[in-house]
């Protein structure tokens, strides 16, 4: 898919968060004067289009800075927002670079089941691969024989090596197996899965601590990454996964999958807005080439409807 298309994907599949913005908005801006009634109502629509406070705080002081006269137009708030996105979303729009040295980079990605981490896991070998970049895929989820299964079935389908153990082995040992596998075959990128348990939050930190332990007597940078895959149909509860991830794996960066299913994907604003994270991908559909880094200017329009 060329770039322009995959654009013009990601505008159609935020359209029902523009959408939503819109609706929020309705009434509000065909006002005789901006005052601080609009203006407090305005804010209250961007924080119900899940912008998040931070953000919505911004656009309504950016609003009041710009002393509109009269009444302001639908059109003329869109831009705003994109605007005052963009500044948000800048500094966070950081592809997953491939730098480390030797070789492998090993990435853990971590998330909660259900929140596509399996199938980014896939989309992310495919688009390493697309920079000429070998991968391997180590499955690091032993908790759940399906997991190891559908990881399985998208490293087929990605065309790429997965070393995977049955159900309930050590997935520390696995990792050992891929880092050692990938190091004598030269491979450049391990992408390891994790357990996407949260019910018990000690059981999780300490399987992660000790992947982390087996990796530090392999490679002590390692690992180089640790990504969390977050589900935006979920809205605001994406900043409470961050909060325990960043806790329990020391998330290093995040990935947003199923923006184009949902009316929140405002929660990608409100994430880089809180934690300031680097966001290196967004996912707007099932295909393997629907998971790219994004354009923080495109992201930003397109949330608030500007067209392009």
């Amino acid at each position: 898919m060329s770039e322009a298309g995959w654009y013009e994907r990601m505008r159609q599949g935020l359209r029902k968060t523009s959408d939503r913005l819109g609706d929020n908005l309705t009434g509000l801006l065909t006002r005789s004067s901006l005052d601080e009634e609009t203006l407090d109502e305005i804010e209250e629509a961007l924080v119900a289009s899940d912008l998040g406070p931070r953000t919505a705080a911004k656009v309504r002081a950016r609003l009041a800075a710009e002393r509109f006269e009269r009444g302001v137009s639908e059109a003329a708030i869109r831009e705003v927002v994109a605007q005052e996105l963009e500044k948000i979303l800048a500094p966070v729009a950081e592809p997953l670079e491939i730098d480390a040295f030797p070789r492998p980079q090993v990435i853990l990605v971590v998330g909660v089941n259900g929140s596509g981490k399996t199938t980014t896991i896939a989309k992310l070998a495919h688009l390493f691969q697309e920079q000429d970049y070998s991968v391997l895929l180590a499955a690091g989820d032993t908790f759940r024989a399906a997991a190891i299964d559908q990881l399985r079935i998208w490293a087929d389908r990605a065309g790429v090596p997965i070393i995977a153990g049955p159900e309930g082995s050590d997935s520390s040992a696995i990792v050992f197996d891929g880092v050692k596998k990938a190091t004598a075959e030269g491979i450049d990128v391990l992408i390891v899965d994790t357990a996407g348990r949260l019910q018990n939050k000690k059981d999780l930190m300490d399987e992660l601590a000790k992947i982390r332990r087996v990796l530090g007597r392999l490679n002590p940078a390692a690992p180089h990454d640790v990504v969390l895959v977050l589900d935006a149909t979920i809205g605001q509860n994406t900043l409470s996964q961050i909060e325990v991830f960043r806790e329990v794996a020391g998330v290093t960066g995040l990935v947003m999958t199923k923006l184009d299913g949902t009316a929140r994907g405002g929660v990608l604003v409100a994430a880089a807005d809180s934690y300031g994270l680097p966001i290196h991908a967004i996912g707007v559909g099932e295909g393997m080439d629907d998971l790219r880094p994004f354009d923080p200017a495109e992201a930003a329009r397109a949330i608030a409807g500007v067209a392009a």
